[in-house]
Formats: structure tokens, sequence, C-alpha cells
């Protein structure tokens, strides 16, 4: 039992091991393949904080609080209505039903 142990143990700091060396691999290989370091580069999301006003720019966008507040609202207006997702609920609620009274009726 103690071997086994050992054995898993390893193996698992040894895939560990494995994937870290693989991602780091890839990061070096994704640089590569640009050729060149570009300093117009961005990130994906930037966020901006100056005294109380937070900003932010999504993929080269500014996006600021008050935006997100008069979208957060006009959507609430809308009330919108997702199909799908009332669809599953409805199922995930039905299937519980129906779970709970089979295993009532096996038990009983």
């Amino acid at each position: 039992m103690k071997m086994f142990m050992v054995k898993s143990l390893f193996i698992a700091v040894l895939m560990l091991i494995s994937v870290l060396t693989g991602m780091q691999l890839a990061g070096n290989g994704i640089h590569k393949l640009k050729g060149y370091e570009d300093p117009n580069f961005q990130n994906a999301v930037h966020i901006h904080e100056t005294n109380n006003n937070i900003s932010a720019s999504f993929l080269g966008n500014d996006i600021s609080s008050h935006d997100i507040e008069a979208k957060r609202k006009m959507l609430e207006e809308i009330s919108a209505f997702n199909f799908f997702s009332s669809m599953g609920k409805k199922m995930s609620e039905g299937i519980s039903g129906a779970s709970e009274k089979l295993i009532k009726a096996i038990t009983d």
C-alpha cells in the first residue's frame, strides 16, 4: 500500500510538472510565432482607476461605470426573457420531481 501511494504521488507530481512545462512552452511559442515585440500590443481588459471614477477598456473600447449603470437599467426596463433558461429550469424541476417520486416508490 505504501509503494502504491508513493508511485501515485510521483506520477501526480510528474504530470503537474509536465503541464506547467507545456504551458510555458506554448507561451514561448506564441511569442515566437508573432516574430517581434509589439509596443502597441494591448491587453484584452484594462482597468483605469482615478479618485472615485473607475473606467475600463475592453478590446480598445472605453467603458465607464456610468455606461454600465445605464445598460443595467436598460436591461431591467426591457425585462429580457430568456426562453432557453426558463425551459432549462422547468426541465430540471421536472427531472428532480420525477427522480424524487421514483426514489420514494422504490424505498416504500
